[in-house]
């Protein structure tokens, strides 16, 4: 290997942050280690006990900058460093032989961070500490695991939770799902034949792999699904909804009888409407659904004499059903804008099953509507969508 070839490798950066988030990073660990000391010195009525533990330097690093590895998450963090100075203390009160007990201290702490769950890299260094400190170490006993160990621990997760949430916005902890939660979603996943990939996908792949990523399921589930994104939009060229939308919609308003609503659906055959108010923007969506809900369906008989008497306007001054689109209608509406490219619609049609998205603009006005066969033919003739 050359000179370039160990030039280049020194010129990877292991941590893809900004500059801005490499500062604020390295000014939390900072204060977090100051922070941990002070609290020590504060709950710690014995000068003999240490401040703190040398392994919270290697500690905050992954709380910090890397905070959503499970390795960082709060039962590794806390039951890997507190179980391995236990076992630290242990080799060093009862395994005479330094070098012994140096490799006892760290092969045990790892075999009981594996089987409680718990492996925090750090946490084998803090299982060294009274094998090596001596005597200053070992005359305080099991009390070094309270004194500094857990003050230090639990000041620090403290702090990771908040300066991580508060002033890093990132997501900690991060949710690290369990077997049961795991096979709850495969049950309730989408069809096999799906396209893209599942979390199921995901497990099989890293099981048949003896590889450790350093993050969690859904995080790296969402970073696959962005390079399937970048994939297809890099395949299919820039088509927006816009390209491919219906620009003539046909709207009703909040006001719009139930009537006269169903009559425009039936001539233009359409199976939903969007609702808009008076600067079209969209309200509500209405659906055949949104009819048939408030008709019991159970009962077969003069089903169609029971619509009906629905959509027909009471001729009374007070109405016992829902005479106009805003009582019946759908407001949870699904949008897309119109500078959007088509792989969004890509999420919401064959993979949610929405059959057509209203597109709105940048005023959240609506401007058009995208149906499956709008998205076909984008999908399958570029040249066809832009027609």
């Amino acid at each position: 290997m050359n000179v370039f070839h160990i030039f280049k490798y020194l010129t990877i950066d292991p941590v893809n942050f900004s500059t801005k988030a490499k500062i604020l990073s390295l000014i939390a660990c900072f204060c977090s280690i100051f922070f941990i000391a002070l609290m020590t010195k504060i709950f710690s009525s014995w000068p003999s006990h240490p401040l703190i533990v040398a392994s919270m330097g290697a500690s905050v690093i992954i709380l910090f900058f890397i905070p959503n590895s499970p390795l960082a998450q709060p039962w590794p963090f806390v039951g890997g460093q507190i179980i391995s100075a236990l076992v630290g203390v242990y080799c060093a009160l009862n395994i005479s032989d330094p070098t012994t007990a140096q490799a006892s201290a760290v092969g045990g702490s790892i075999l009981l961070m594996l089987l409680f769950r718990c492996l925090h890299p750090p946490g084998a260094a803090t299982s060294l500490t009274p094998v090596m400190a001596g005597s200053s170490i070992t005359t305080l006993g099991y009390s070094f695991v309270l004194i500094p160990v857990a003050i230090n621990v639990f000041s620090l997760l403290v702090l990771a939770i908040i300066i991580n949430r508060l002033v890093l916005k990132r997501s900690y902890p991060s949710p690290l799902p369990t077997q049961q939660e795991t096979r709850q979603r495969h049950i309730s996943s989408a069809p096999s034949h799906q396209i893209g990939f599942s979390e199921q996908d995901i497990n099989s792949a890293l099981k048949s792999t003896d590889v450790f990523i350093d993050m969690t399921h859904s995080e790296l589930s969402l970073l696959l699904a962005k390079i399937e994104t970048n994939a297809f939009k890099r395949i299919k060229g820039n088509i927006s909804c816009a390209d491919i939308m219906i620009k003539e919609v046909i709207t009703v308003e909040y006001g719009t009888e139930a009537e006269q609503a169903w009559e425009l659906m039936r001539k233009h055959k359409l199976k939903a409407m969007p609702v808009i108010d008076r600067a079209s923007r969209i309200i509500g969506i209405i659906t055949w659904n949104d009819f048939f809900k408030f008709i019991d369906l159970n009962a077969y008989e003069n089903i169609q004499e029971k619509f009906r008497n629905f959509i027909q306007r009471t001729s009374d001054v007070t109405a016992s059903k829902p005479e106009f689109v805003g009582y019946i209608m759908t407001t949870s509406v699904i949008t897309v804008q119109d500078s959007d490219h088509i792989v969004e619609l890509i999420k919401l049609m064959p993979l949610q099953g929405h059959r057509q998205i209203p597109v709105v603009n940048k005023e959240a006005r609506l401007v058009g509507m995208v149906y499956q066969s709008n998205l076909i033919a984008a999908l399958y003739n570029q040249q066809l969508a832009k027609t």
